[in-house]
């Protein structure tokens, strides 16, 4: 049976909106489209990350919501970089940019393919992104649901606490297609610090429903 873990940080981007923990952080305009608001939020969070640029939505997604939840928290000074892992999960994979790369290469005739649409064509690449900003080494794996589960996802988590090969992990839910987007994304840790909360599956669900 798993130890449960305590969340220490989490964010919501949904509907123009990022919440930092029950805060709103930043709301743009209804009208707004993704790629206004996206941006809009990077340079709120004062980020100086000149790859953001190049990436795909989910990806620029991923890790604007894991950027917020570590805004205040100096996770390299507590943890090494083998001690913090990254698990997320979504229900339409890479569609969005795997139907973009298909465009450019669907007419032998009109015949363009990109490497760097190419890149981004596998969901866990969100990982990568968020795992060379933060230079994070520990376990990480992304899975594909229906619909965002918690239970595993919960589950997963604190038994990579309970068999010591993690004691921080970034986890959630990460969707983007056809421009429309969802990221929930917190930080748990293995040892309870001040006002954390258990992670348990009945929290996550009512944090995910905020």
């Amino acid at each position: 049976m798993s130890s449960k873990g305590f969340i220490k940080s989490y964010s919501i981007i949904r509907n123009n909106k990022a919440i930092l923990n029950g805060e709103e952080f930043l709301k743009a305009e209804p009208e707004d489209d993704f790629a206004t608001f996206i941006r809009s939020l990077y340079k709120k969070l004062e980020i100086a990350h000149s790859p953001f640029y190049k990436m795909d939505d989910m990806c620029k997604l991923g890790l604007m919501a894991t950027e917020l939840i570590l805004k205040d928290i100096a996770i390299k000074e507590k943890y090494t970089e083998t001690e913090i892992g990254v698990v997320l999960s979504n229900s339409s994979s890479s569609l969005q940019t795997d139907t973009s790369y298909y465009e450019t290469v669907k007419d032998k005739n009109n015949y363009f393919p990109s490497p760097a649409v190419f890149v981004y064509t596998l969901p866990n690449i969100v990982i990568g992104e968020i795992c060379i900003r933060n230079k994070i080494k520990g376990e990480n794996t992304f899975f594909i649901f229906e619909e965002y589960n918690p239970e595993f996802i919960t589950d997963y988590v604190n038994n990579l606490f309970s068999s010591g090969k993690l004691k921080s992990c970034i986890a959630g839910w990460v969707e983007f297609c056809e421009g429309k987007y969802e990221a929930f994304v917190y930080l748990a840790e293995a040892d309870q610090g001040d006002n954390m909360i258990t992670h348990t599956t009945e929290q996550i669900k009512k944090i995910y429903n905020f």
